[in-house]
Parts: structure tokens; sequence; C-alpha cells
């Protein structure tokens, strides 16, 4: 009898606990929502009155939004405007009639502004406008001997980051820890995707994967003459990477995806279902909280990019001084190389609005044969280990290593080495499927 009632006491204990929680919860993202709406008013005041005209955003309904036009098969996600906040669709009716008189003049308004006044304007955040915005950033390490075999085919290796971050990823990594025979073997191109690093962040620019495969290819295969060449991405990289080889299937040797943000939907299912995956609405931990409220919230959102992001000189050399450092980590400094308009579309149209097609390409990766290395940390809290075992359940033969106590980053980084031995390994055991032309 004692112990029925101390469970029932524990268990009402509990329920209370999950009660409470999720009180609190409501009332901090109700808060949240009603900030973003006074934040949609205050932005579109000071871009007015700063800039003679209000930014488009999505903070109404589709038709009287930023995005109305677009093709959605070329994946522009309607999870900018199924995040039902209530406050923001109010204060969108505020200025629907007002945006509707500057909407024949938006394409104009974006060629013309380069950079937002909350964005930063120093030289190193516009280096990309010197050379006209045309290509991507990108580094590239040439083999320390050219074979002079001409039936010897060359091997390339594309590179592509994730979120938040920039080529230097990956040459802060796996650039220097290869193996002589592989700096001897291999032509390495790391990129900065659209958005991020010191590659193009244009306005007008919804940052779709059509977007990014067209860049790519402008600003890589086509250039460079790639006609075969391995791709490895990690996190929001993944999707990117994967849309590429499945449009060109025979020239891809091999594909690894690392941390892989690949969400898939189905054709009816919206793609804030998939937002909710990845950015769940909870108070902790942490890291999760923040990557919700970045998720969800624009504005709020654009305020942090414009105390982080447009300020990152003076944090930089806070830093340094507290750290007595000459300079600062590549990865804090990746953390402020984009502007909020290429963070917030690239989150939403390669993650959420290109869940769609993620299906359709692993089919095509299936059929044609490519060889696919996953890899995954057991302790990763931003990309669940589910989109990795639901890949190899996709494509069989798929090889999956799930790596022990590694987080999304320490996955890569704290195994250096081993990481990059094991690229090492898959590339060698790679072959080129027949017929294999651009």
């Amino acid at each position: 009898m004692t112990a029925s009632r101390t469970m029932s006491i524990e268990n009402l204990a509990s329920k209370s606990q999950e009660c409470l929680q999720n009180a609190l919860t409501f009332i901090v993202f109700l808060f949240l929502d009603f900030a973003d709406a006074i934040l949609c008013v205050v932005y579109k005041c000071l871009d007015t009155f700063l800039e003679g005209k209000s930014s488009p955003c999505h903070c109404g309904n589709k038709e009287s939004s930023a995005a109305t036009g677009c093709d959605e098969d070329d994946g522009i996600s309607d999870s900018f405007y199924g995040r039902n906040n209530v406050f923001s669709k109010m204060s969108s009716f505020v200025f629907q009639r007002k945006w509707r008189n500057h909407k024949s003049d938006e394409k104009v308004y974006n060629s013309e502004v380069k950079t937002k006044w909350s964005d930063c304007s120093c030289e190193n955040c516009l280096s990309w406008l010197k050379d006209g915005g045309e290509k991507l950033h990108l580094v590239v390490k040439e083999p320390s001997q050219v074979s002079s075999d001409p039936i010897r085919e060359d091997e390339n290796v594309i590179f592509i980051h994730g979120f938040l971050c920039s080529s230097s990823f990956w040459t802060e990594t796996v650039f220097k820890n290869l193996s002589e025979t592989a700096n001897r073997t291999y032509k390495l191109f790391a990129i900065d995707l659209l958005g991020f690093g010191k590659s193009p962040k244009p306005l007008d620019c919804q940052y779709s994967l059509k977007d990014h495969l067209e860049m790519i290819e402008k600003s890589v295969i086509n250039p460079y003459e790639l006609k075969s060449f391995h791709l490895v991405a990690h996190s929001m990289g993944c999707p990117i990477a994967l849309a590429l080889a499945a449009k060109h299937p025979k020239s891809v040797k091999s594909l690894t995806i690392v941390a892989p943000a690949i969400f898939s939907c189905g054709k009816d299912e919206e793609s804030v279902e998939v937002l909710k995956k990845l950015a769940t609405k909870t108070l902790w931990p942490a890291e999760s909280f923040q990557r919700s409220v970045m998720a969800w919230y624009e504005h709020i959102g654009r305020s942090v990019c414009f105390l982080v992001c447009r300020h990152h000189r003076t944090w930089e050399s806070l830093i340094m001084r507290i750290t007595k450092k000459r300079d600062v980590n590549f990865a804090i400094k990746d953390l402020t190389k984009h502007t909020h308009h290429s963070t917030w579309h690239n989150v939403h149209n390669v993650i959420c609005g290109g869940a769609k097609f993620m299906d359709g390409y692993l089919e095509i990766l299936k059929n044609a044969g490519v060889k696919i290395n996953i890899i995954h940390g057991d302790r990763d809290n931003t990309i669940p280990t589910e989109c990795s075992y639901d890949i190899k359940k996709k494509v069989g033969h798929a090889e999956l290593s799930i790596i022990r106590n590694a987080t999304h980053s320490s996955v890569i980084f704290r195994r250096k080495k081993d990481f990059t031995q094991n690229l090492e390994h898959f590339w060698a055991s790679s072959t080129l499927p027949e017929n294999s032309s651009l």
C-alpha cells in the first residue's frame, strides 16, 4: 500500500513538473512571438527611413510576402509561412497596402542595394563585390605530383561545408592531415557556399538548392572541366552534395556525408514539419533553444545577426584581449561571415524546402550505384542519427559509421586524422561508374 502510494506521488510530481515546463515553454515562446512581431514593425520603419523602402519578410501569408512568384519546384520552402505567429500576421496586415505599392519595385530595389544597413560593411565582408559576385570563393589544393600518364584519370574532390562555416572547415582539418600519397593523388576544392564566407551574399537570391548547384557548376565544375569527382559534405552541405550528385550521377566517384541534415517528406507534406524536427520549440538544452529561436523568428534572428555579425570586429578584438592571442580561431570567425538574409533562406530553402526532393535524389544514386559513405556521431544533438539510418535504409549499399561519443562538430574536429584516413580509404576503394561524362 505504501509502495503504491509512493508511486502515485512520484507520478503526480512528474506530471506536475511536465505541466509546469509546458506552461513555461508556452509563455516564453508566446513572448517571442510578440517580440518578433514588434521587431517586424521596427525593421520596416528603419529600412524605410534608412534605405527608402521596407525590406520584404515572411510574416504574412504567402500571397503578401516576399517569395511570391517563385516556383515551388525550385525548393522555396513553405516553412516561411507556416510558423503560425498570430502577432506577426497582424503586423503584416498593417503594412499590407503599403507593401503592395512597393512590390513592383522589389527587383530594382534588390539589384541596387548590395548590403543592408544592419549588415557589416567592412572590407572583408564585402570582398565578394570586387569580383562582381559572379562566382564562389574557393580554395584549391593542387596535387604535389602531376601525373604524366595521359591514361590516368584526374582525382578531384569537392568539399562542401555546413551551416555558419566556410572552406576553412576543411582546409584546417582534412587538408592538413592528408597522407603523402593523397597529397600526390588528389586535387582538392574547398568552396564557400553561396551566402557564407567570402562568397557572394546577394539580397535578391532565395538560396535554394537550384541556386547552390548553379553556382558550384559555374565556379568549380565548368571552369576546371571536372569530368569526375568525389564529394565530401557536412551538415547543411549534405543536401546540396546529394542534389549535385543526383544531377551528375555518372561523374561522382563517391559521396561522403557527415552528420547529414537530410530530412525527407512526401510531396503533400509541408516543409514546416521538417522545421519542427530540425528546431523543436524547447527551452532545454540551451543549444536547442537557440536553434529554435533562430529558425522560427525571422526578426529576432536579424537582431542577433545585427549584434554579432555587424560588430564582429569588436567581438574578435575582445576575444583576442581575453585569450591574449594574435588571432581568433577560424571557427569563431566563420560564425559571422554571413548575412541574416543568407542564413535565414539557407536554413529554410535548403534543409526544409529541399526535403521533398531528397527521396528522389537517393533513388537516382541508388540506381546509379554511387558509393555513399555516411558518418554520424552518436551524441549529435543538432541532427538526429535517424537521418543517417533513414538514408542507409533507402540506399542499402551505403556504408554507415556511427562514431561513439562524437557530437555534431567533434565527429570531425576531435578525430581529424582518423576522419581523413577514413576518407582516403573510401576514395581509394571507389571506382568510377561506367560511361562517366558530364
